[in-house]
């Protein structure tokens, strides 16, 4: 059988396979692939005579459901190209990406968790809207735009379905935005191909073909962690057990429920999970791959889930070569499994490591910049030639921006370079820094940034102590001179209640860029 380079044409081969298949588990009941699929048909109808055709772009701005995959499918049918939108974003966020991105049609739920989304619209600049021709609207509420009709979405997958298909290997598929800093966020296009071909290679390397297999799809719909899962899980045919929006206990009760088998989260979100297990929850658990977003080498975070049963593998994604690129073994020691990366998912993948400052590429264990290639790769960041040129080198890797070195087993994750210090003349890893300063009894967690001063970095550390503890920055100090390198003892540690933090598509992401910012007022560094 040929591989599907399509995503229309990998659901065919699916529902060829295995026409019973279940595709997902809500609240009201089960959904077959072929009842989704039949309705994504139906939905492409409906946005055809909407007027959206071949590279129009469509908004999802969704909570996880059955609508966000059915319009996502449909769309992929008709050729159109999905915009994914946060359900957290407000009325900046949104400006900017409806109006960069020249959406048609923007799909929206206006009474999911009481939000005011039709107010969020309401405060988006008029200009910004000039291609919306139509809101699809889904469960309850309403909302208006001026000049715009507004469309039920029940109506839409009322019509009767779609006969032909318009998709296309090198078709959009989806974008997905990057989280900005000084810059806007860049639009990362992946193409049809690209997530057909992922999510049929996940399946194997992630266990998804075991008989038995049911996932737990907590992770939102509109980022590249929860659209890969999601996507591989269907390529298998077998069901997800679908959260329109996280919450541990939630999560905690479906997995004993359903009995889950596989699922992915967020480092924050298997702490959640965990503590609102019972003794039983994670009895039918095969894998579970974890981001750590908040500590890169969260090795206790590894150790505490395996004493309840909970065997976590960390993983390696990017919008730009999609989540699951790579995962650690399952039966790995927790101090390999507490690091990101590992094992290429797809066999024809390929990663390598580059010093950021001579070129020269590096051998194993050497740390320097990752450069990654494969099959999952993004095609461009749209309408931004100039940053697709600045990301992808003349034979075809992405520059990940990310500290990493090469391992017999793939590689591994150390941080962002932005993150990353040149200390004494060497790259090295915050991780390595927080780590040790975490063995200390008065700290529960730490993060390390760097900070210019003279003709160097000097890196500045910033603790949360422990409950009822009381912080004594001279302890640490001396802690650290005892256990590492005289040009890796922090010139100042901080105590805060807790670190600034953003919400992305993925997952809670610690602000490292206002830790500098704090850092150099500590220290008066540039």
């Amino acid at each position: 059988m040929q591989p599907a380079e399509t995503v229309p044409a990998l659901v065919d081969q699916v529902l060829r396979a295995q026409p019973n298949a279940i595709a997902l588990l809500c609240d009201g009941g089960e959904i077959s692939l072929a009842d989704l699929d039949a309705a994504a048909r139906r939905a492409a109808q409906g946005l055809a005579e909407c007027g959206v055709s071949a590279g129009d772009r469509v908004a999802l701005w969704l909570p996880n459901g059955p609508e966000w995959l059915t319009l996502f499918l449909g769309c992929q049918r008709l050729g159109a190209l999905v915009v994914a939108v946060n359900t957290r974003f407000r009325s900046a966020e949104v400006e900017d990406i409806l109006g960069r991105s020249g959406a048609k049609v923007l799909a929206m739920a206006p009474g999911f968790r009481g939000i005011d989304f039709p107010g969020i619209l309401n405060d988006v600049a008029a200009d910004a809207l000039g291609a919306l021709e139509t809101l699809a609207l889904c469960g309850d509420g309403s909302a208006a735009v001026a000049g715009c009709r507004a469309v039920d979405y029940a109506g839409l997958i009322a019509r009767p379905p779609l006969t032909e298909c318009h998709a296309a290997p090198e078709a959009g598929s989806v974008v997905f935005t990057t989280s900005g800093t000084t810059d806007k966020p860049k639009f990362v296009l992946l193409d049809q191909r690209a997530i057909a071909t992922h999510a049929r290679e996940v399946v194997p390397a992630f266990g998804y073909d075991a008989a038995d297999a049911v996932m737990l799809q907590a992770l939102p719909l509109c980022g590249t962690f929860g659209l890969a899962q999601a996507m591989a899980t269907l390529a298998a045919g077998r069901p997800m057990v679908m959260m329109p929006a996280f919450d541990g206990a939630t999560a905690a009760r479906a997995i004993a429920a359903r009995r889950v088998t596989h699922f992915n989260a967020s480092d924050e979100m298997a702490v959640r999970i965990m503590e609102a297990a019972g003794p039983e929850t994670f009895a039918s658990l095969h894998g579970v791959g974890y981001a750590a977003f908040a500590n890169p080498e969260a090795l206790d975070l590894v150790s505490a889930a395996d004493a309840r049963g909970l065997r976590l593998a960390g993983l390696y994604g990017m919008s730009e070569v999609q989540a699951l690129f790579a995962r650690q073994p399952d039966n790995a020691a927790p101090e390999q499994r507490a690091l990101a990366g590992g094992r290429l998912t797809s066999p024809e993948a390929r990663a390598r490591v580059r010093d950021p400052e001579s070129g020269r590429l590096l051998d194993n264990g050497e740390a320097g910049e990752l450069e990654l290639k494969g099959p999952s790769m993004f095609r461009e960041y749209l309408d931004n030639a100039d940053a697709t040129r600045r990301a992808i080198t003349e034979d075809g890797f992405v520059r990940t921006g990310d500290l990493g070195r090469l391992t017999r087993d793939g590689f591994v994750f150390m941080t962002r370079m932005g993150d990353s210090l040149r200390l004494g003349g060497f790259l090295v890893s915050p991780g390595e820094i927080d780590a040790w300063i975490e063995r200390h009894p008065i700290v529960a967690a730490c993060q390390t940034v760097g900070v210019r001063r003279g003709r160097g970095m000097v890196p500045v550390a910033f603790v949360v102590p422990q409950e009822g503890m009381t912080f004594d920055e001279n302890a640490l100090v001396e802690h650290c001179a005892r256990g590492l390198a005289k040009f890796k003892v922090p010139v100042r540690i901080a105590a805060l209640d807790a670190f600034p933090v953003t919400q992305s598509p993925n997952g809670v992401k610690i602000q490292r860029a206002r830790l500098r910012e704090m850092a150099r007022h500590l220290v008066g560094g540039a």
